[in-house]
């Protein structure tokens, strides 16, 4: 089991997440700061570092820097006062495994900390294509843990705007993801998606893309997305009883947290919108021309 470095032995909070890691039988040194992280891993086989509470993203990433030129393959979970679309960013260019900032859940930190522990992971797993403030696009590899580390990336790119928005769009978000890597791909860890974030003045915007052949014509039928109107428990349970069943439960789940949720003719493209300022008011019709 590979053996993981906590920074911050006079947190509480940091003691608590290496508690749970403990528990699970993972092997866990502490060390106070950045000096004793780097004397630590000359010294010990570590293989994730988890940053402490109190640094910034910058901090962590030079700390990384530094890490990397001693065990180029090291994991850093980086734990932060705060973010910025350009701190996140630059986290995803590092390659940092995932970012937190507060309210810090340790159960879901210390879940991630575990499977990173467990797994082969590659570095390509998560690669940027294009990265700015409000515009983000991504590569991922079609694995469970993958959506889990992109979510925590995603949550922090939207940590602007409302609490109560922020959570239904990222609640969409995966399960489009996972809906995504598991009917594009059958969760295929070799099979690439793509992923966007947009953020305008009044929106945000997500965009999926896999390379799958959709699931249009047997998961789910286009009216009954669109439509809030269907019973959508119903209609799958139709469906198994007609044996047509193959999934598309989460995609109607998503459709309940997003203003608008679009998906391409064959159905390996979806677009999730959430509005910051309610939907946009609806054009009046254009009256006829009068000669």
């Amino acid at each position: 089991m590979s053996r993981v470095l906590v920074i911050g032995s006079d947190n509480p909070f940091t003691h608590a997440i290496g508690d749970s890691l403990s528990a699970a039988g993972i092997p866990i040194e502490y060390v106070a700061g950045p000096v004793g992280a780097l004397q630590c891993i000359r010294t010990h086989s570590i293989a994730i570092v988890i940053t402490s509470p109190s640094s910034s993203i910058e901090e962590d990433l030079s700390l990384l820097n530094e890490m990397r030129l001693i065990r180029p393959a090291i994991k850093f979970i980086v734990l932060a006062r705060s973010s910025t679309p350009e701190g996140v960013i630059a986290a995803l260019r590092a390659r940092v495994f995932a970012c937190y900032t507060p309210p810090f859940n340790i159960e879901e930190i210390a879940s991630i900390a575990r499977q990173a522990a467990s797994s082969n992971l590659r570095d390509d797993e998560i690669s940027v294509l294009s990265a700015r403030p409000g515009w983000v696009t991504i590569r991922a590899n079609c694995r469970v843990l993958t959506a889990d580390r992109l979510m925590t990336f995603a949550r922090e790119l939207s940590s602007q705007i409302d609490e109560h928005a922020r959570y239904e769009v990222l609640q969409g978000l995966r399960e489009i993801l996972l809906n995504a890597m598991e009917h594009g791909t059958a969760f295929n860890p070799e099979q690439m998606i793509d992923v966007t974030a947009i953020r305008t003045r009044r929106s945000i915007v997500f965009y999926v893309r896999d390379p799958g052949a959709g699931f249009r014509q047997k998961l789910i039928r286009t009216d009954v997305v669109a439509n809030p109107g269907e019973d959508p428990i119903a209609f799958l349970r139709k469906q198994k009883e007609e044996d047509q069943y193959s999934g598309g439960f989460g995609l109607l789940l998503a459709r309940g947290t997003v203003d608008e949720l679009l998906y391409s003719e064959i159905g390996n493209e979806a677009l999730l919108i959430k509005y910051l300022d309610g939907p946009p008011r609806e054009l009046d019709p254009i009256p006829p021309l009068i000669h």
